[in-house]
């Protein structure tokens, strides 16, 4: 067997290093697929030079994942593992991008079953076939000459590039990881797009491991703003090629069509065939083979989509609502429907055919919630470009409707097919979001006085409280309550902490709902920070309308709050009644 290595040119990297077992894996027919699926879809209609591959993508990820692992001093066996979990970490992805994966969202009755369970996303298909391994028998020999065991490698590389087993998950799955970091160098180069600076070597330095988990370097000291400013850096460049490239207003126009098409073609064939089928466009498809998909099994109209985006004529941005013209309460109630696949294709659908359009909600993702310092603290914490980001990215969204003419469109007819889905929602399932919310809201009528003209408004401080609340309202015993606050909690920062509890907190601010401020306070003879938060006008306003559907939990959440009401950290704060309320 050959021993030697092989280099592999590359564009952003100049060249890429591989040893007999990477190269054995990269000629496998699993990885050999993903010459076939580009990186960002269909965008290259807009950026005509954005025709690179998830295969270059991956060879990227492996080269950027050993030199990550190398620079924190693994194990040889680790880094191995490392740039075999980011060469792998794609090999379970659809064709077309991510448009699959809306399609599955929105249609849940064709999702694919494993195991008794539904799955719909990329990574999930990505663990099976890793562990699986189905690579040939030349890859498993060399597998297990290196390694011993080739199931036990496999199932540990697809664990890594799902992101577990820290730090070596987060080199691959993390917010500041080899795959962000690739795709932003790799996709700017292709497509001529470069507002950010992704400075490689300068992440390399700000990154090492404390604790058994991968953190930014630095105590307090010049290495630590150093480390700040690389991590920002590239928060910067993700927000602003989500901008540029993926809410561009002819891609999101694209990206309709496509989907429009495709979630048409499915409808025309059995479910269970739709289901085989879709197993086959994550392990088996092109983009060319999901295209033709769509060409032989869908109606006139899906052809005639295709044909658009075949020769540019896509449908033209008509109207569009943003965080700036959309109200509080409409930005919430289509956050909240964005976020449930079925109703966000009633909802799109029901618009589409009232204005005779393609109807599109976009919402902001990628929040960062779990960068973490060497001294134990958060990035959005210790840097307020951070945390501007944060909420720069939680506040992005969008309403879109695509046409050839012009359409005019009723603000209330959006809020009216909003509150009817919502219903629709909570009658079949709990909204954790809007748990949140009204935990706020009972405290707000709990501690809130009014004098006269004034307002007394309770601003509850630390958020750590607000986990620790949260995980015992979930843990209450009442079985409603368990569902209302279905937050997942882990301690290993010392403390009850949920990533998805902190991304709803920072969509409830993003929406209007909640006031967030940052107070800065001294603690053994540094200065920290922390969040405060209170309810605001509108955010009293969407709970009142939405109370009457949680009555019983209401209940339960007042009564926890009265026997806890003298450990609850907060201030009162007196404004005009007139200027909160307005």
């Amino acid at each position: 067997m050959n021993s030697s290595p092989r280099i592999i040119r590359d564009p952003v990297y100049r060249a890429i290093q591989v040893d007999e077992l990477e190269w054995l894996l990269i000629k496998s027919r699993p990885m050999q697929r993903l010459r076939g699926i580009k990186q960002l879809g269909l965008v290259d209609a807009v950026y005509p030079g954005a025709i690179h591959t998830r295969f270059e993508h991956s060879l990227g990820t492996m080269h950027m994942a050993g030199l990550i692992a190398s620079h924190l001093d693994l194990s040889q066996d680790d880094v191995r593992k490392v740039r075999l979990a980011g060469l792998l970490h794609d090999v379970g992805h659809s064709a077309l991008s991510h448009a699959v994966e809306g399609v599955l969202s929105r249609n849940p009755e064709i999702q694919p079953t494993f195991g008794g369970r539904r799955i719909s996303r990329h990574e999930e298909f990505t663990r099976q076939i890793i562990a699986a391994h189905p690579f040939g028998e030349k890859a498993t020999l060399a597998c297990e000459q290196a390694f011993g065991s080739a199931d036990e490698l496999f199932s540990e590389v697809s664990d890594i590039a799902s992101g577990g087993r820290p730090p070596l998950g987060q080199i691959i799955a993390g917010d500041l990881d080899a795959d962000r970091i690739d795709f932003l160098l790799r996709d700017s180069h292709h497509s001529g797009v470069n507002l950010g600076i992704v400075d490689m070597n300068q992440i390399l330095q700000a990154l090492t491991i404390c604790n058994g988990r991968l953190v930014l370097a630095g105590e307090g000291d010049y290495k630590a703003e150093m480390s700040r400013t690389a991590a920002e850096s590239m928060l910067i460049a993700r927000a602003h090629h989500y901008n540029a490239l993926i809410y561009h207003p002819t891609v999101q126009s694209i990206r309709a069509m496509l989907l429009a098409a495709l979630e048409n073609a499915l409808a025309n064939i059995d479910p269970d065939e739709a289901r085989s089928e879709i197993v086959l466009f994550f392990r088996e498809y092109t983009d060319q083979d999901l295209l033709r998909f769509i060409w032989e099994s869908g109606d006139d109209s899906s052809r005639e989509l295709l044909q658009r985006i075949k020769f540019g004529r896509e449908y033209p941005l008509a109207a569009r609502f943003d965080h700036r013209s959309l109200p509080p309460d409409i930005r919430m109630a289509l956050s909240t429907i964005s976020r449930h696949g079925r109703m966000r294709k009633l909802f799109e659908s029901g618009l589409g055919k009232r204005y005779g359009a393609l109807v599109d909600i976009t919402v902001g993702s990628g929040v960062p919630r779990s960068t973490r310092t060497e001294t134990g603290g958060f990035l959005y914490d210790e840097s307020a470009l951070a945390a501007g980001l944060v909420k720069s990215l939680t506040r992005q969204i969008a309403l879109s409707f695509f046409h050839d003419g012009k359409v005019e469109v009723s603000l209330d007819d959006v809020r009216a097919q909003a509150a009817r889905l919502l219903g629709f929602i909570r009658a079949e399932s709990y909204l954790p979001i809007e748990g949140l919310l009204l935990l706020f809201y009972t405290l707000h009528l709990l501690l809130s006085e009014t004098f006269g003209q004034r307002i007394l408004v309770p601003r509850f401080r630390n958020i750590t409280w607000l986990y620790r609340t949260v995980l015992k309202l979930k843990e209450l015993g009442q079985a409603n309550l368990s569902s209302f606050f279905d937050y997942p909690f882990h301690t290993d920062y010392g403390f009850p902490y949920s990533e998805k509890l902190f991304e709803d907190i920072q969509i409830l601010v993003a929406m209007g709902m909640i006031y967030q401020d940052q107070r800065h306070y001294e603690d053994k003879g540094s200065w920290l920070q922390r969040y405060e938060y209170m309810l605001t006008a509108e955010g009293l306003k969407y709970s009142e309308s939405i109370s009457n559907s949680y009555k019983l939990e209401r209940k339960i959440i007042e009564d926890h709050i009265k026997f806890e009401r003298h450990q609850i950290p907060y201030d009162l704060v007196s404004i005009l009644l007139e200027r909160y309320l307005r």
